[in-house]
């Protein structure tokens, strides 16, 4: 069995979050994704990149709705695993992004009461009946900028804390690490205040002080300074025109230097696209780098993407070719690597949800490494994390 630090993933999806964390040093044992079409697509892409199965496999169909792990056979079950996975005395983490369009702008805005917004309740309240030694919860900004939803996020931070918890939060940007995307997500992380304890990490009584948790180092692209480069504009679309890339910017972050850098002419999902009908007129008519509208934005080659949302009618089109972006071309966006693939037999609209949902991959292996340089700085060389037992 790894001696690696546990990881139970939650809401998981086609499986971004996770590959963050599995190639950065964890070891991920359970999967829970009541989905079918995007479970299969976490199994395909993990056999397509040669990745082991998880240890405890996955947890799927009716029996993943996150309500049934709180109370009857499904919750029991998930406390045994945990149990069995503490006798290796592992260091367990849970991970989740509960589906967030009840507390988007964007979206439904029904907050707390609606069918999306009480699943952030049920994940914090298998966080407090399981007790793993630290979690992460992802979700929009919406929960935690605008005020109707705020007061709802407060109150699971509350209820996590009377659970034993010790909070640090961070609205973040995927752009930060790397990836070609606009994308703002709060991130909370929790650790149990005795396994801070054991490790011997000092805290104050609610939180941990953004001096003691690395929050900044992996950052590489402070926002500040993304933001303020002379990105280029809008100008007429041409297709299948050239424009070199212009001086002054970061090349690594625009769409069009992922596109080379994944091949996704050659990707194994180069064809995976919505086909035009009508809307070919309207197609061309919208300037490359015109993402000002809901709908129809067209991507600049060398500029970054605005958030990767594919559901809702919005529609994001290729800098410079008359169609929407491929499937290939989502995942370069997600920052993926080349070699992830989603399985062909996969609906086109299962295909852009699943990405759309994801937590970009550079963001997710970021946020994973930000947890273990956390862990094994403060425990130096005193205690071996992978032998750390809280039971």
């Amino acid at each position: 069995m790894s001696d690696r630090p546990c990881i139970f993933s939650f809401f998981a999806g086609s499986g971004f979050l996770d590959l963050g964390f599995e190639t950065s040093g964890f070891n991920i044992v359970y999967v829970n994704e009541i989905f079918p079409p995007f479970i299969a697509a976490y199994r395909y892409s993990r056999e397509i990149l040669k990745m082991r199965s998880p240890e405890y496999g996955y947890n799927h169909g009716e029996a993943a709705d996150v309500t049934k792990l709180i109370v009857g056979t499904e919750a029991q079950r998930l406390q045994e695993l945990v149990k069995d996975c503490r006798k290796s005395h592992h260091i367990i983490g849970f991970i989740g992004g509960p589906p967030c369009p009840d507390f988007s702008i964007g979206g439904k805005n029904r907050g707390r009461l609606g069918d999306n917004g009480k699943l952030s309740a049920s994940y914090v309240e298998l966080i407090c009946r399981n007790l793993p030694d630290f979690f992460l919860f992802e979700n929009v900004k919406g929960l935690w900028k605008t005020t109707k939803h705020r007061s709802f996020f407060e109150s699971l931070k509350q209820q996590l804390v009377e659970a034993g918890y010790i909070l640090t939060e961070r609205l973040i940007n995927a752009i930060e690490y790397g990836v070609p995307q606009d994308r703002q997500r709060i991130i909370l992380i929790g650790f149990k205040n005795n396994f801070l304890q054991e490790i011997k990490i000092a805290f104050d009584k609610k939180l941990i002080s953004e001096e003691l948790f690395p929050w900044n180092n992996y950052i590489v692209y402070p926002q500040e300074k993304v933001f303020a480069y002379p990105w280029c504009g809008c100008e007429p679309f041409k297709e299948n025109s050239l424009i070199p890339c212009p001086d002054g910017i970061p090349e690594e972050l625009t769409v069009e230097y992922w596109f080379r850098k994944n091949n996704v002419l050659k990707h194994s999902n180069a064809e995976h696209h919505f086909q035009p009908r009508a809307a070919i007129t309207k197609f061309a008519a919208v300037q490359e780098g015109d993402n000002s509208k809901k709908s129809f934005k067209r991507l600049h080659r060398w500029r970054y993407s605005p958030t990767a949302c594919y559901g809702n009618n919005e529609v994001h089109l290729h800098p410079y070719k008359i169609r929407r972006i491929s499937v290939a071309e989502a995942l370069a966006i997600q920052s993926l690597p080349a070699n992830f693939v989603l399985p062909e037999n996969m609906s086109l609209t299962n295909m852009f949800k699943t990405i759309g949902n994801g937590v970009p991959y550079l963001a997710s292996k970021a946020l994973a490494q930000t947890i273990l340089n956390f862990l094994t700085t403060s425990v130096k060389n005193t205690v071996d994390i992978s032998r750390v037992s809280t039971t």
